[in-house]
């Protein structure tokens, strides 16, 4: 976390952490993943619970439009209040996550991406542009994406989503 945030920040930050835990749903976008393969699952669980949230939901489902759409709103209509979605958002043809998510989201939050693509650039150099990192809101719901490397699901939990989590789980209810 930045060493400055503005007062404001930080009082919308105490006010989050009043309304406690945060549910998270987990979905994994993957061809070839299965319960017992899927780490990322296993890694977002374990910090998710290590600050006191807990996961409501998780779904595997192969990288088809129709299956990322139809997830989105099962998942929509789940306690969770954050939807973290990790794979398919390259550029390759099977890569149909980022395509979805962006027709369906009613609010967008393009900071996430490009902060994404700028950590990430530190570790992969230029292929970070091949990541279409999004996130944004979506029936009352946070929903957030990231590409499907363990390395991804990692940066992106420690560099953006786990520091933020409270705050972005109240905004989007308050």
């Amino acid at each position: 976390m930045p060493e400055k945030s503005s007062a404001s920040t930080e009082l919308h930050r105490e006010a989050a952490a009043e309304q406690g835990p945060v549910k998270a749903a987990i979905v994994t976008v993957s061809d070839t993943r299965t319960p017992e393969t899927d780490k990322n699952a296993v890694y977002l669980r374990e910090q998710l619970a290590s600050d006191g949230n807990s996961v409501t939901a998780y779904r595997i489902i192969k990288d088809e439009p129709d299956q990322v759409e139809a997830v989105l709103d099962e998942m929509a209509e789940t306690d969770a209040r954050v939807i973290l979605f990790n794979g398919g958002t390259g550029i390759a043809p099977r890569d149909t996550t980022f395509d979805v998510l962006s027709r369906k989201l009613e609010k967008t939050l393009p900071g996430f991406g490009e902060l994404f693509r700028v950590f990430s650039y530190n570790q992969v150099g230029a292929a970070a542009i091949l990541s279409r990192a999004t996130a944004g809101v979506y029936r009352g719901k946070v929903v957030i994406s990231t590409p499907g490397s363990s390395a991804a699901v990692q940066l992106a939990w420690e560099k953006l989503v786990g520091p933020e989590l409270q705050h972005l789980a109240w905004e989007v209810g308050r």
